[in-house]
This record gives structure tokens, C-alpha cells and sequence, in this order.
């Protein structure tokens, strides 16, 4: 039986913890576990046999770091060789019955992707598909991408698995305690984005204990049509005479488990800490659970790389100026290249409350590829929306899913035959909620039945791509009434035929309806609230119109989706401002801005629109003092943004994005400066990711911060020998040095790195961080501060010089 196989009606049962086993080994601080595949491998299968031995259906190969950015190729393919024959070795040896398979095992890279870091999505691609094929080459029965807390770099993984062979793909990421990946995805999202790409089983792994991840599972399976994975830490890790150790038992873990088994868990085993034993234990308590079916959830929705938008609960609305028809101002920008202009569009969208953008750059003029490819990038750099992707051009199409971060809208197929070979393998590859025109060969029906009866030539031909109903979403075509009086009835009813006969979700791009016509708003307004009323999920519209927000708001309050008419009491007063369908223009965004609370400048900081930051600094410096921009303009953003970040409303992106446009204008002022007066910094603060340890995505975040914030920071890189970082400190007498480590392994040296610093160096403070530590075990191996994240390491380092001046 081949995994898929037994996937479909079992409990599966994967391994545990292996790092913490090779410590107890002997593997030393800063030595890589994945060489122990060829120096020691009687140890490496002696551990999969003990996995096997104890229930486990599924082991994964040592080969979590196993890439070309730590190895070079030669030693890469003996490691995985290696790896895959260890655990071959052991399938062979153990004499537990059941079914057994080989799963190679993709951790991450350690590195942020582009616009947040500096490896491209393309290099990452490449990097996971280079393991990969090795991989394949030397039989393995599944992949299992894990350990995840990007989803652009989720993506990258399963991409590459996709592109790089046939197997079965599991994938699992790492939550934190709120629920939601350090990039900022939720559940709901992963689940949108992975089982579009054609995940085999999606969940959640390490970071936590059982309890912790119990929301977290409840939301995938709440979401999930495919059979959902946990494997939690054994709790949190703790420090006990110099050994790492953790805080929740074996028994205590398999009951929490078991008991999500129980409400539908079909995929589970452990990560950090646990051993044989947890498996064991699990296994005895669930073996006679009967598996839940996993359910079709029959959801249609949409994601960005924070959040899922589903549709069905409450009309969506798609902001429509992103796209040059009828935009000469536009035109302009996309001809100029002014990205600012195109940012400042979207952004100003998303204040007015739209769910979704719609992005189209389409002029005979430009090289549109590049230019959708670069807006959807810069797009989902300052805004946290889901996109719709607008374009005729299928190798534009193709180019902007492939790098859309998250599950996108598709702006559109037909009912043409070579409209649905084109768009229909691309939606299937990269996933996607694809907008369905109800045309063919033959034009647009001018009958409603016509148009259903596309919708169901539409529907059969996407079942035979393997694309389900609930990512197909129809337009029935708005069509002029000035051309044809009876054009908004066929629309209509043809909009109510699909939403209510065929159970198919509907959009419109609403505003075709009046062109031609004057005061358009007045009729667009009332086709729209005609539409909501006729099963309209979704509308492409204007949100600048009054009259358009008016119907929104009324009909949900209508129509019971607003408790206690909160939201429209809210938007009521905005109903006034404007009755124009005009967008405001940047100059007017920006007095706008200014007027209610923040300057430009503070504005571009805070948007994370880098170009502009730079821009508006140069000019202001005719005006002001350069202190006075970093004092009373950047740094005031900067914390608006900070603030947002440790109260949950901005996430990681946006706090990146915002510290590069702040740091722009910092090059800005050092410019201006140069040769004449200084800034004084506010002191050294050495930084490292510890020895053994290469992931230095929180070290380069943290660095990033505290330079704009006006520190010092030398940063001596990753897999750094204690000796190294006490001679820096010594050297500069720096006050303050910060230790990143991602990997229980490389915890001790970090312990030794603290011990030789309080030696050498008493008067420093040190900062300790990264996805292993806790409050808890940071006091135990000497550190002053555990940071949880970037900006609590900012107010320690503020608050410790200014305890010292």
C-alpha cells in the first residue's frame, strides 16, 4: 500500500524529536546533525528503528538542514544518500507490524525571502527542489515539509516538491502563541493557500506543547478538506544541570493528543523533545480510535499572507483602481514606472474598507509581465489584502501566481475552449479563486439561460482539471443599459440562477452597468443593492463612492449581518465626505494624513513605502534640522508602528517594511551630514546567531530595528564561537550583546557563550531570542532578557541606556 493509499482511512503516525536524541549521543554544540547521517549511522537508525519499534508508521530522514546554503553539493548528496539508507536500515530491522514509510524531511532555510530578507523566491525554489530530487533519487515514499514560519517560504518548499516529483506532500508549520505564523498567517490561511497548491495533509508543528496548539488544530480542521497533521513539542524547554529537558511528560502529551484524535487529528506524531517513549504512549492511547472522515468543507475563499477571506458570510468588496481603464493619471504611473502612486492606490483602498484588490497594469506600452510581477510583489509588501490578479495575458498571469504570496483571486477564464486550457492548469498548479465569464465562442448570451448554461460547460470542464466548484466564482456580465434597457435584468437573473440553482458564488464588476450614462453613482448604487439581493457574493467597485459604501453598509444592516448596525453607524459618517467617484490623488492623501494626525513623511514610514520616505526626507531637509526629521518625524512612526506590532494589529511584514522606508530616509539624512555634524549613536550592541546555529532570520530582523532606533549594532553573523563574540564585546566595551538560536541543539552553546561573556565581560547585558526559548530557560542559563521578539529587544536596549545615563 503506497502512503496516499493509507492516508485516506488511517491514523498516521509519524516520529518524534530527533536533535535532543543525538545531544544525549553525544552531538556536539554547533555540530550539524545531518553528518551524523554518514559519521555515526548505527546511531541515526538505531533512533528510526526505536520510532518504528514504537508505533510510528511514518520516520522522517535526518535531513531537516539538509540544503545547499549549509552544504556544498558533493557532501549535500552523500548526507540525504545517507540519510534515506539509515532509515531503510531501520524499516528493515524493526519487527513492529503495520505499514512503514520513509518520509525525506525539508525544514527551512534559516533565510527571509524578498521584500522581508535576501534570498528571492526563485533562489529558494531552487534550493528545496535541489534537496528534493536527491531525495527522489534515492526512494523515498513521501515529503514532509515542517517546522515552517514563513508562508512565502511554505510556498518556495511545496512548490519545489510539486515541480520536482510525484510524491505525496505533507506540510506543517510552526504557530506561535498566537496562533498565527511569525510572517503573520493564520490557519485559515495556510489551509487556503496549501490545499490550493494540492497539499496531501496540512498542520501545525513544534514552537508549543499540546495544549497550547489545541486552537490551532481546531482551526485547521475547521477549515481543511484534507486530513490535518499535529506533532507538538513535549511543552516548553527548561535547563536542568546543563541539559535541555522539557516540561511535559510523556503520558500527560499522548491524552492531550489523543483527544484531538478524537475530534479529527488524522496525522499525528511529536516534535521538539519528545522521544519513542511519546510515541509509544500515543499510540497505546489511540490505536483504537476510530479515524474521523475528513469532510469536503466546501469553502470558497481567498487568502494574503495574514488572513483568509471567505465568501458566503457577508458581501466581499474588490477595490477596482488599480487598473488603467478610464485612469489617464494611472496610465501615467504604469508608463513612468511610479510605484508610489500604485501603493498609495492600494493602500488608500484598503482604508476604505475594501476586502480585496484588483490588480491590472495592462498597456500596450509596458512589459506587463514585469510590471503585474512587481506590483503584486510591491503590493503585499505594504499591504496585508489578498489580491485579485487581473490580466488577459496568460504568461503574465502565470508569472504573478507563481509569486503571490498566498491563495490569489484569478481575473479570468471563459467559456472559450482556449480560455480554459490556458487559465485552467495555472489555477490548478498555484491555486486560486478563478472569475468565470459567462461567454463563449459564441459572445455573450444576451438571455440569462444562455449565460447558465456557459456556467455549466464551465463548471464540467474545471472538474476535469481537478478544480472543484468552490473555486470557480461566476460573472454574469453587467452590461451598459444605455445600449440595452433589459441588459440589467438578464444579468440578474442570470447571477440568481448560478448563486441559487447551480450553488455557485457570483461577482460583478458593477460600474459597466452605467457607462454612458450621467451621474453613474446614482445607478450603479441601486444595480448593486439589486444585485446583493439577487445572491451577489462579491462586487469590483469604487469604494471613493458614497452612494456605492451607503448600499454596502445598509444592505448588511438590513439584512442582519450587522450587530447592532455597528458598522454602519460608523461608516455613516464618512457618507458626506465624499460624493465623487473620483479617487483622491497622493498629493491629497497626503494633506489628508497630515491634517488628521501624521506628516507625509510619517505616513510613508508607517506604509513602509521606502522610495517615498526618501524622497519626502530630501525635501524636508531644506526645511528642518536633520535631528528634528529623526525626532520628530521617523522615530514617532517607527513607534506608531512598534506599538502596532506588540499589540497584535501590525504584523512581522509591515514592521520590516515600514523599519527599510525609515531606514531609507536615515541614508537620506547620513547623506546630507556627511562631513559635517554627527549623530552620537547610542552605543555598541554586538549581535550573533550562536555557534552551530545558521538561521539567522530573527538576528537580521532585531539588526534592522535597533538601527533605525539609533544603536550601533556590529553584527558578527551566524555560527559564531563564544570566543569570538566575548572578544568583540571586550573590544568595544559594548554595554549590550544579543544571542539568536533556532535549535535546541544549539542551545548549550549559547549557555557557554553567556558563561564566557560574564566572565570576560560583566558590565554587558545580554539579550537572548529565538523559537526555543522561553522566559524560563533563558534565567536558567544566565541571560538578563529573554526578547520574544524584535521590539521588546528595542525598549530593553532603550531602557538599560537609559537606567545607565
Amino acid at each position: 500500500m503506497n502512503f496516499s493509499e493509507y492516508l485516506k482511512n488511517n491514523i498516521v503516525y509519524l516520529d518524534g524529536g530527533m536533535g535532543t536524541l543525538l545531544q544525549a549521543q553525544g552531538l556536539l554544540p554547533g555540530e550539524h546533525p545531518e553528518r551524523w547521517n554518514i559519521s555515526h549511522p548505527d546511531v541515526i537508525t538505531s533512533i528510526h528503528k526505536a520510532y518504528f519499534d514504537a508505533g510510528s508508521n511514518v520516520v522522517c530522514t535526518n535531513t531537516f538542514g539538509a540544503n545547499s546554503l549549509k552544504f556544498a553539493d558533493d557532501e549535500l548528496e552523500a548526507i540525504i544518500k545517507a540519510a534515506i539508507s539509515n532509515a531503510n536500515a531501520a524499516r528493515q530491522q524493526t519487527t513492529q507490524i503495520g505499514e512503514k514509510f520513509i518520509a525525506l524531511d525539508i525544514g527551512p532555510s534559516g533565510k527571509l525571502l524578498r521584500p522581508l530578507g535576501d534570498l528571492d523566491f526563485e533562489e529558494a525554489v531552487n534550493i528545496f527542489a535541489n534537496t528534493i530530487r536527491k531525495g527522489v533519487k534515492y526512494g523515498v515514499d513521501l515529503i514532509i515539509i515542517e517546522t515552517m514560519n514563513d508562508s512565502y517560504e511554505t510556498k518556495a518548499a511545496l512548490l519545489a516538491a510539486k515541480e520536482n516529483s510525484k510524491l505525496p506532500v505533507i506540510v506543517s508549520n510552526a504557530y506561535g502563541e498566537d496562533g498565527k505564523l511569525m510572517t503573520g498567517a493564520t490557519p485559515a490561511a495556510m489551509v487556503a493557500m496549501l490545499e490550493g497548491m494540492g497539499a496531501d495533509a496540512i498542520g501545525a508543528n513544534c514552537s508549543l506543547g499540546p495544549k497550547q496548539l489545541r486552537s490551532v488544530a481546531y482551526e485547521l480542521l475547521a477549515n481543511a478538506s484534507v486530513p490535518v497533521i499535529l506533532k507538538p513539542n513535549a511543552g516548553l524547554p527548561k535547563s536542568v544541570n546543563g541539559k535541555t529537558v522539557f516540561d511535559v511528560k510523556a503520558d500527560d502529551f499522548s491524552q492531550d493528543v489523543a483527544q484531538l484524535v478524537r475530534d479529527g487529528v488524522r496525522v499525528v506524531g511529536g516534535c521538539c523533545g519528545t522521544t519513542p517513549e511519546y510515541i509509544k504512549a500515543l499510540h497505546d492511547k489511540t490505536q483504537c480510535i476510530t479515524p474521523v472522515p475528513v469532510q469536503e468543507k466546501n469553502i470558497t475563499v481567498v487568502s494574503s499572507y495574514t488572513h483568509a477571506v471567505k465568501f458566503g458570510d457577508k458581501p466581499i468588496l474588490i477595490g477596482e483602481r488599480i487598473n488603467p481603464t478610464g485612469k489617464k493619471r494611472f496610465k501615467q504611473a504604469l508608463v513612468e514606472n511610479d510605484m508610489d502612486y500604485i501603493l498609495s492606490e492600494g493602500v488608500s483602498q484598503q482604508e476604505k474598507g475594501v476586502h480585496i484588490l484588483d490588480v491590472n497594469v495592462g498597456l500596450p506600452e509596458i512589459d506587463e509581465e514585469e510590471m503585474l510581477k512587481n506590483a503584486v510583489c510591491e503590493l503585499q509588501a505594504v499591504i496585508n489584502l489578498p489580491l485579485q490578479i487581473d490580466t488577459a495575458d496568460i504568461s503574465a498571469m502565470e508569472t504573478a501566481l507563481r509569486r503571490y504570496n498566498g491563495k490569489a483571486m484569478v481575473n479570468s477564464v471563459n467559456g472559450k475552449r482556449e480560455s480554459m486550457e490556458a487559465v485552467f492548469p495555472l489555477v490548478r498548479k498555484y491555486g486560486g479563486l478563478v472569475v468565470a465569464l459567462t461567454l463563449d465562442e459564441g459572445g455573450i448570451p444576451e438571455t440569462a439561460e444562455g449565460r447558465v448554461q456557459i456556467a455549466k460547460k464551465i463548471l464540467d470542464t474545471a472538474a476535469s482539471y481537478g478544480i472543484a466548484k468552490k473555486d470557480i466564482i461566476f460573472d454574469t456580465l453587467a452590461m451598459t443599459i444605455s445600449a440595452d434597457n433589459k441588459a440589467a435584468s438578464a444579468t440578474l437573473t442570470a447571477l440568481n440562477a448560478i448563486k441559487h440553482q447551480l450553488g455557485c458564488h457570483t461577482s460583478l464588476g458593477v460600474s459597466n452597468v452605467s457607462f454612458g450614462l450621467p451621474n453613474r453613482d446614482a445607478i450603479n448604487s441601486i444595480f448593486f443593492a439589486l444585485a446583493l439581493e439577487n445572491g451577489l457574493s462579491a462586487a469590483i467597485m469604487n469604494p471613493y463612492s458614497a452612494d456605492m459604501m451607503k448600499t454596502y453598509f445598509a444592505y448588511k444592516a438590513l439584512r442582519g449581518m450587522d450587530k447592532n448596525c455597528s458598522e454602519y453607524i460608523d461608516a455613516a459618517s464618512t457618507f458626506t465626505v465624499s460624493t465623487t467617484a473620483v479617487a483622491p490623488t497622493q498629493p491629497d492623501i497626503e494633506k489628508k494624513s497630515t491634517a488628521e494626525s501624521d506628516s507625509a513623511l510619517q505616513r510613508a514610514v508607517i506604509k513602509g513605502f521606502k522610495d517615498k520616505a526618501g524622497e519626502l526626507t530630501k525635501e524636508l531637509l531644506t526645511t528642518a534640522a536633520p535631528l528634528d526629521i529623526v525626532n520628530n518625524e521617523i522615530i514617532p512612526a517607527l513607534n506608531i508602528v512598534g506599538e502596532g506590532f506588540e499589540n497584535k494589529t501590525v504584523y512581522l511584514p509591515q514592521l520590516l517594511m515600514s523599519a527599510e522606508a525609515a531606514k531609507s530616509a536615515f541614508e537620506v539624512i547620513k547623506a546630507h551630514m556627511a562631513g559635517g555634524e554627527k549623530t552620537a549613536g547610542k552605543g555598541a550592541f554586538v549581535i550573533a546567531t550562536v555557534h552551530g546555529d545558521i538561521h539567522d532570520i530573527g538576528k537580521n530582523i532585531v539588526k534592522l530595528l535597533l538601527e533605525n532606533y539609533g544603536f550601533d549594532v556590529v553584527d558578527l553573523g551566524k555560527n559564531v564561537p563564544p570566543e569570538t563574540v566575548v572578544e568583540k564585546v571586550v573590544e568595544l566595551h559594548a554595554p549590550l550583546a544579543g544571542l539568536s538560536a533556532l535549535m535546541t541543539t544549539t542551545v548549550p552553546a549559547m549557555e557557554e557563550t553567556i558563561k564566557k561573556l560574564k566572565e570576560k565581560a560583566p558590565w554587558c547585558r545580554i539579550v537572548v531570542g529565538g523559537a526555543v526559548l522561553t522566559q524560563e530557560y533563558a534565567d536558567k542559563i544566565g541571560a538578563d532578557k529573554y526578547a520574544k521578539d524584535a521590539m521588546e529587544t528595542v525598549r530593553y536596549a532603550e531602557e538599560i541606556l537609559q537606567n545607565r545615563k
